[in-house]
Protein backbone atom coordinates (compact mmCIF):
# COMPACT_ATOMS: atom_id res chain seq x y z
CA UNK A 1 0.00 0.00 0.00
CA UNK A 2 2.35 2.52 -1.28
CA UNK A 3 0.15 5.57 -1.02
CA UNK A 4 1.78 8.79 -0.64
CA UNK A 5 0.64 10.39 2.93
CA UNK A 6 2.24 13.92 2.60
CA UNK A 7 0.12 16.55 1.45
CA UNK A 8 1.14 18.09 -2.38
CA UNK A 9 -0.58 21.03 -1.15
CA UNK A 10 2.35 22.37 1.39
CA UNK A 11 4.96 21.47 -1.10
CA UNK A 12 7.11 24.79 -1.00
CA UNK A 13 10.67 23.41 -1.20
CA UNK A 14 12.87 24.82 1.70
CA UNK A 15 16.39 25.66 -0.05
CA UNK A 16 18.66 26.07 3.15
CA UNK A 17 17.34 22.09 3.95
CA UNK A 18 20.23 19.27 3.11
CA UNK A 19 18.22 16.91 1.09
CA UNK A 20 20.48 13.71 2.13
CA UNK A 21 17.64 12.30 3.76
CA UNK A 22 14.65 12.22 1.36
CA UNK A 23 11.57 12.14 3.21
CA UNK A 24 7.87 11.36 1.43
CA UNK A 25 6.24 12.23 3.70
CA UNK A 26 4.63 11.13 7.13
CA UNK A 27 3.49 6.96 7.25
CA UNK A 28 1.64 7.06 10.09
CA UNK A 29 2.08 8.49 13.48
CA UNK A 30 1.55 5.17 16.35
CA UNK A 31 0.04 6.10 19.70
CA UNK A 32 0.39 3.72 22.63
CA UNK A 33 -2.52 3.84 24.79
CA UNK A 34 -3.95 2.01 27.32
CA UNK A 35 -7.29 0.66 25.46
CA UNK A 36 -6.65 0.55 21.56
CA UNK A 37 -10.00 -0.75 21.05
CA UNK A 38 -11.83 2.06 23.28
CA UNK A 39 -9.49 4.51 21.00
CA UNK A 40 -10.49 3.49 17.87
CA UNK A 41 -14.09 3.82 18.65
CA UNK A 42 -13.07 7.25 19.60
CA UNK A 43 -10.96 8.27 16.47
CA UNK A 44 -13.54 6.32 14.06
CA UNK A 45 -17.09 7.89 15.53
CA UNK A 46 -15.64 11.67 17.14
CA UNK A 47 -13.27 11.81 13.93
CA UNK A 48 -14.14 10.01 11.03
CA UNK A 49 -11.02 8.13 10.99
CA UNK A 50 -11.65 4.74 9.06
CA UNK A 51 -10.81 0.81 9.98
CA UNK A 52 -8.31 0.21 7.90
CA UNK A 53 -5.84 -2.80 9.27
CA UNK A 54 -5.54 -5.06 12.74
CA UNK A 55 -2.66 -6.99 14.61
CA UNK A 56 -3.48 -8.86 17.86
CA UNK A 57 -3.79 -12.23 19.33
CA UNK A 58 -5.80 -13.63 15.98
CA UNK A 59 -2.75 -12.58 13.73
CA UNK A 60 0.19 -13.92 16.23
CA UNK A 61 0.69 -10.98 18.08
CA UNK A 62 0.72 -12.22 21.77
CA UNK A 63 2.58 -9.06 23.86
CA UNK A 64 0.37 -6.16 21.65
CA UNK A 65 -2.67 -4.79 20.13
CA UNK A 66 -2.59 -2.12 17.14
CA UNK A 67 -5.82 -0.49 15.19
CA UNK A 68 -4.60 1.09 12.11
CA UNK A 69 -7.15 3.78 10.89
CA UNK A 70 -6.92 6.14 8.48
CA UNK A 71 -8.39 8.97 6.66
CA UNK A 72 -7.62 10.90 3.34
CA UNK A 73 -3.32 10.27 4.12
CA UNK A 74 -3.39 10.51 8.10
CA UNK A 75 -2.94 7.09 9.11
CA UNK A 76 -3.04 6.86 12.64
CA UNK A 77 -1.82 3.14 14.54
CA UNK A 78 -2.92 3.03 18.11
CA UNK A 79 -1.01 0.03 20.23
CA UNK A 80 -1.62 -0.93 23.81
CA UNK A 81 -0.03 -3.86 25.91
CA UNK A 82 -1.39 -7.33 26.16
CA UNK A 83 0.41 -8.75 29.12
CA UNK A 84 1.78 -6.75 32.06
CA UNK A 85 5.03 -4.90 32.68
CA UNK A 86 7.26 -4.45 29.23
CA UNK A 87 7.78 -1.29 27.56
CA UNK A 88 4.65 -0.24 26.36
CA UNK A 89 3.66 -0.42 29.51
CA UNK A 90 6.02 1.65 31.32
CA UNK A 91 5.31 4.36 28.46
CA UNK A 92 1.85 4.23 29.56
CA UNK A 93 2.51 4.77 32.85
CA UNK A 94 4.85 7.82 32.76
CA UNK A 95 3.29 9.35 30.12
CA UNK A 96 -0.60 8.41 29.68
CA UNK A 97 -1.46 7.81 26.11
CA UNK A 98 0.53 9.67 23.56
CA UNK A 99 2.32 9.56 20.35
CA UNK A 100 5.30 7.49 20.45
CA UNK A 101 6.05 6.86 16.74
CA UNK A 102 6.27 9.86 14.07
CA UNK A 103 7.06 7.22 11.30
CA UNK A 104 8.65 8.88 7.56
CA UNK A 105 8.16 7.16 4.55
CA UNK A 106 11.72 6.62 2.77
CA UNK A 107 12.53 5.31 -0.49
CA UNK A 108 16.02 3.43 1.54
CA UNK A 109 15.07 2.98 5.01
CA UNK A 110 19.11 1.62 5.64
CA UNK A 111 20.55 4.30 3.97
CA UNK A 112 17.87 7.11 6.24
CA UNK A 113 19.06 4.94 9.16
CA UNK A 114 22.91 4.86 8.06
CA UNK A 115 22.81 9.11 6.77
CA UNK A 116 21.07 10.10 10.37
CA UNK A 117 23.39 7.69 12.71
CA UNK A 118 26.51 8.89 11.32
CA UNK A 119 25.60 12.49 11.73
CA UNK A 120 24.75 11.78 15.46
CA UNK A 121 21.94 10.16 15.95
CA UNK A 122 21.09 7.91 18.59
CA UNK A 123 20.03 4.07 16.72
CA UNK A 124 16.72 2.82 18.22
CA UNK A 125 16.67 -0.04 15.77
CA UNK A 126 19.28 -1.10 13.08
CA UNK A 127 17.40 -1.55 9.31
CA UNK A 128 15.40 -4.82 9.83
CA UNK A 129 12.84 -6.50 7.09
CA UNK A 130 9.53 -7.81 7.83
CA UNK A 131 7.32 -9.65 4.94
CA UNK A 132 4.60 -11.63 4.88
CA UNK A 133 2.47 -12.47 1.67
CA UNK A 134 1.84 -9.27 0.76
CA UNK A 135 5.50 -8.30 -0.02
CA UNK A 136 8.03 -6.93 2.28
CA UNK A 137 8.90 -3.82 3.72
CA UNK A 138 12.26 -2.04 5.45
CA UNK A 139 12.58 -0.25 8.92
CA UNK A 140 14.62 1.69 10.80
CA UNK A 141 14.35 3.84 14.23
CA UNK A 142 16.33 6.66 15.96
CA UNK A 143 15.34 8.54 18.76
CA UNK A 144 14.45 11.72 18.96
CA UNK A 145 13.55 14.35 22.11
CA UNK A 146 11.57 12.85 25.05
CA UNK A 147 10.99 8.76 24.19
CA UNK A 148 9.78 9.69 20.73
CA UNK A 149 10.82 7.65 17.69
CA UNK A 150 11.39 8.75 13.78
CA UNK A 151 10.56 4.90 12.65
CA UNK A 152 11.77 5.11 8.83
CA UNK A 153 9.57 2.97 6.41
CA UNK A 154 10.55 1.60 3.14
CA UNK A 155 7.37 0.00 1.52
CA UNK A 156 8.06 -0.13 -2.22
CA UNK A 157 7.26 -4.04 -2.25
CA UNK A 158 4.99 -4.04 -0.47
CA UNK A 159 1.15 -4.68 -1.52
CA UNK A 160 -0.94 -5.10 2.18
CA UNK A 161 -3.66 -3.26 3.97
CA UNK A 162 -0.66 -1.68 5.80
CA UNK A 163 2.31 -3.22 6.52
CA UNK A 164 3.34 -7.12 7.16
CA UNK A 165 2.17 -8.79 10.32
CA UNK A 166 -1.36 -7.05 9.98
CA UNK A 167 -4.24 -8.12 8.49
CA UNK A 168 -7.22 -6.41 6.85
CA UNK A 169 -10.10 -4.62 8.89
CA UNK A 170 -13.42 -4.21 7.73
CA UNK A 171 -16.09 -3.85 10.39
CA UNK A 172 -19.63 -3.30 9.96
CA UNK A 173 -19.66 0.09 11.68
CA UNK A 174 -17.60 2.62 9.77
CA UNK A 175 -19.35 6.29 10.57
CA UNK A 176 -18.42 8.68 7.97
CA UNK A 177 -15.14 11.22 7.53
CA UNK A 178 -14.76 14.41 8.05
CA UNK A 179 -12.62 16.06 5.70
CA UNK A 180 -9.46 15.84 7.19
CA UNK A 181 -6.78 15.22 4.53
CA UNK A 182 -3.07 14.93 5.89
CA UNK A 183 -0.77 16.38 8.49
CA UNK A 184 0.02 19.89 8.18
CA UNK A 185 2.67 19.91 11.45
CA UNK A 186 3.62 17.99 14.35
CA UNK A 187 4.33 20.38 17.64
CA UNK A 188 7.17 19.18 19.96
CA UNK A 189 7.48 20.50 23.67
CA UNK A 190 10.66 20.36 25.33
CA UNK A 191 12.14 21.22 28.22
CA UNK A 192 14.28 24.08 29.20
CA UNK A 193 16.79 25.69 27.40
CA UNK A 194 16.40 22.79 25.02
CA UNK A 195 14.61 24.16 21.79
CA UNK A 196 18.09 25.28 20.20
CA UNK A 197 19.52 21.77 21.34
CA UNK A 198 16.71 20.04 18.93
CA UNK A 199 16.16 22.43 16.54
CA UNK A 200 20.11 21.65 15.13
CA UNK A 201 19.47 17.54 16.24
CA UNK A 202 16.64 18.53 12.74
CA UNK A 203 19.59 20.59 11.44
CA UNK A 204 22.19 18.53 11.92
CA UNK A 205 21.04 14.90 11.67
CA UNK A 206 17.82 15.18 9.41
CA UNK A 207 18.88 17.91 7.02
CA UNK A 208 16.35 20.25 7.83
CA UNK A 209 16.23 24.19 8.10
CA UNK A 210 14.41 26.57 10.24
CA UNK A 211 11.10 28.19 8.77
CA UNK A 212 10.94 30.72 11.01
CA UNK A 213 11.29 31.17 14.95
CA UNK A 214 9.35 33.24 17.49
CA UNK A 215 10.65 34.61 21.20
CA UNK A 216 8.17 35.36 24.43
CA UNK A 217 7.50 38.96 22.87
CA UNK A 218 6.16 37.45 20.16
CA UNK A 219 4.13 34.34 22.31
CA UNK A 220 3.33 35.73 25.67
CA UNK A 221 0.24 36.69 27.73
CA UNK A 222 0.30 38.77 30.78
CA UNK A 223 0.68 35.36 32.85
CA UNK A 224 2.63 33.03 30.50
CA UNK A 225 5.50 32.48 27.61
CA UNK A 226 6.71 30.25 25.41
CA UNK A 227 9.73 29.93 22.46
CA UNK A 228 9.08 28.10 19.55
CA UNK A 229 11.24 27.56 16.38
CA UNK A 230 9.82 25.67 13.23
CA UNK A 231 11.95 23.26 11.11
CA UNK A 232 11.15 21.85 7.96
CA UNK A 233 12.73 19.20 5.80
CA UNK A 234 14.04 20.04 1.91
CA UNK A 235 10.11 19.45 0.23
CA UNK A 236 8.11 20.79 2.71
CA UNK A 237 6.15 17.85 3.62
CA UNK A 238 7.48 17.29 7.39
CA UNK A 239 7.16 20.42 9.64
CA UNK A 240 8.29 20.06 13.53
CA UNK A 241 7.92 23.20 15.22
CA UNK A 242 9.66 22.88 18.72
CA UNK A 243 8.12 24.76 21.94
CA UNK A 244 9.67 25.10 25.00
CA UNK A 245 8.89 27.20 28.20
CA UNK A 246 9.84 30.73 28.64
CA UNK A 247 10.01 33.08 32.25
CA UNK A 248 6.25 33.93 32.77
CA UNK A 249 4.57 34.88 36.28
CA UNK A 250 2.58 31.52 35.85
CA UNK A 251 2.96 28.22 34.92
CA UNK A 252 2.92 27.80 30.93
CA UNK A 253 1.46 25.46 28.80
CA UNK A 254 4.49 23.60 28.06
CA UNK A 255 5.26 23.18 31.58
CA UNK A 256 1.43 21.83 32.22
CA UNK A 257 2.73 19.32 29.29
CA UNK A 258 6.11 18.67 31.17
CA UNK A 259 4.60 18.49 34.32
CA UNK A 260 2.03 15.97 33.41
CA UNK A 261 3.65 13.98 30.23
CA UNK A 262 6.68 13.80 32.79
CA UNK A 263 9.13 14.98 30.00
CA UNK A 264 9.51 16.19 26.21
CA UNK A 265 7.28 14.31 23.86
CA UNK A 266 4.33 15.32 21.06
CA UNK A 267 2.05 18.07 22.04
CA UNK A 268 -0.84 18.46 19.07
CA UNK A 269 -1.15 17.51 15.78
CA UNK A 270 -2.55 19.77 12.94
CA UNK A 271 -4.35 18.28 10.90
CA UNK A 272 -5.62 20.15 7.04
CA UNK A 273 -8.89 20.16 5.89
CA UNK A 274 -10.47 22.01 2.40
CA UNK A 275 -13.52 23.43 4.57
CA UNK A 276 -12.85 23.85 8.04
CA UNK A 277 -16.23 25.04 8.72
CA UNK A 278 -17.75 21.81 7.87
CA UNK A 279 -15.27 19.55 8.79
CA UNK A 280 -15.42 21.42 12.71
CA UNK A 281 -19.30 21.72 12.82
CA UNK A 282 -18.91 18.05 12.00
CA UNK A 283 -16.26 17.32 14.79
CA UNK A 284 -18.46 19.18 17.19
CA UNK A 285 -21.50 16.77 16.33
CA UNK A 286 -19.72 13.77 17.40
CA UNK A 287 -18.60 15.83 20.65
CA UNK A 288 -14.87 17.09 19.91
CA UNK A 289 -14.56 20.11 22.04
CA UNK A 290 -12.26 22.76 21.17
CA UNK A 291 -10.90 25.75 23.06
CA UNK A 292 -13.72 28.96 23.52
CA UNK A 293 -12.44 31.99 21.66
CA UNK A 294 -14.07 35.13 23.28
CA UNK A 295 -16.78 36.52 20.81
CA UNK A 296 -14.60 40.24 20.93
CA UNK A 297 -12.05 38.73 19.04
CA UNK A 298 -13.75 39.10 15.82
CA UNK A 299 -14.95 42.59 16.62
CA UNK A 300 -11.21 43.72 15.24
CA UNK A 301 -10.00 40.65 13.11
CA UNK A 302 -11.09 41.43 9.74
CA UNK A 303 -9.19 45.02 10.37
CA UNK A 304 -6.09 43.04 10.99
CA UNK A 305 -6.42 40.61 8.42
CA UNK A 306 -8.41 41.72 5.28
CA UNK A 307 -10.73 40.66 3.29
CA UNK A 308 -11.29 36.64 3.48
CA UNK A 309 -14.16 34.37 1.12
CA UNK A 310 -15.55 32.99 4.26
CA UNK A 311 -18.66 34.41 5.84
CA UNK A 312 -17.29 36.00 9.88
CA UNK A 313 -20.52 34.22 11.41
CA UNK A 314 -20.20 30.93 11.08
CA UNK A 315 -16.02 31.54 11.94
CA UNK A 316 -17.48 33.66 15.00
CA UNK A 317 -19.82 30.78 16.20
CA UNK A 318 -17.29 28.11 15.75
CA UNK A 319 -14.45 29.75 17.22
CA UNK A 320 -12.32 29.66 14.42
CA UNK A 321 -9.04 31.87 14.55
CA UNK A 322 -8.12 33.76 11.27
CA UNK A 323 -4.17 34.92 10.52
CA UNK A 324 -2.97 36.22 6.95
CA UNK A 325 0.91 36.09 6.18
CA UNK A 326 2.28 37.60 2.69
CA UNK A 327 0.70 34.25 0.97
CA UNK A 328 -2.40 34.42 2.29
CA UNK A 329 -4.71 33.32 5.08
CA UNK A 330 -5.25 30.70 7.22
CA UNK A 331 -8.19 29.42 9.18
CA UNK A 332 -7.61 27.24 12.45
CA UNK A 333 -9.14 26.12 15.60
CA UNK A 334 -7.65 24.14 18.44
CA UNK A 335 -9.21 21.26 20.80
CA UNK A 336 -8.74 20.74 24.31
CA UNK A 337 -7.25 17.66 25.18
CA UNK A 338 -8.00 14.80 24.15
CA UNK A 339 -6.95 12.86 26.87
CA UNK A 340 -7.31 12.28 30.37
CA UNK A 341 -3.86 14.71 31.35
CA UNK A 342 -3.87 18.17 29.89
CA UNK A 343 -0.98 16.98 27.38
CA UNK A 344 -2.05 15.79 23.55
CA UNK A 345 -4.57 18.17 21.66
CA UNK A 346 -5.33 18.63 17.57
CA UNK A 347 -5.52 21.49 15.58
CA UNK A 348 -7.26 21.59 12.38
CA UNK A 349 -6.41 23.87 9.83
CA UNK A 350 -7.11 25.40 6.65
CA UNK A 351 -4.55 27.21 4.66
CA UNK A 352 -5.55 29.84 1.41
CA UNK A 353 -2.58 30.50 0.42
CA UNK A 354 -0.65 31.14 3.95
CA UNK A 355 2.33 29.40 4.90
CA UNK A 356 2.77 30.28 8.41
CA UNK A 357 1.70 29.13 11.52
CA UNK A 358 -1.23 31.98 13.04
CA UNK A 359 1.49 34.19 14.40
CA UNK A 360 -1.54 37.19 14.91
CA UNK A 361 -3.41 34.69 16.90
CA UNK A 362 -1.29 33.34 19.46
CA UNK A 363 -2.49 35.83 22.22
CA UNK A 364 -5.85 34.97 22.05
CA UNK A 365 -4.94 31.45 21.40
CA UNK A 366 -2.77 31.28 24.64
CA UNK A 367 -5.23 32.84 26.82
CA UNK A 368 -7.72 30.10 25.80
CA UNK A 369 -5.53 27.79 27.03
CA UNK A 370 -4.56 29.50 30.71
CA UNK A 371 -8.89 29.73 31.20
CA UNK A 372 -8.48 26.06 30.74
CA UNK A 373 -5.32 25.22 32.56
CA UNK A 374 -6.94 27.85 35.63
CA UNK A 375 -10.11 25.81 35.93
CA UNK A 376 -7.10 22.69 35.79
CA UNK A 377 -5.80 24.46 38.84
CA UNK A 378 -2.35 24.44 36.94
CA UNK A 379 -1.87 27.71 35.85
Amino acid sequence: MATDTSSLKLEKVVPEAEDFLPLLGTDFVELYVGNAKQAAHYYRTAWGFQPIAYRGLETGSKDSVSYVLQQDKIRLVLTSPLEKDGPINEHINKHGDGVKVVALWVDDARKSWEETTKRGAESAHEPFTREDEHGKAVFSAIKTYGETLHVFVERKEYDGPFLPGYKAWNPEYQPSELGLKYIDHMVGNVGWNEMNKWCEFYAKVMGFAQLVSFDDKDISTDYTALMSKVMSNGNGRIKFPINEPAEGKKKSQIEEYIDFYNGAGVQHIALATDNIIETVTGLKERGVEFLYVPETYYDTVLDRVGEIDEDLEPLKNLGILIDRDDEGYLLQIFTKPVLDRPTMFFEIIQRKGAQSFGKGNFKALFEAIEREQESRGTL
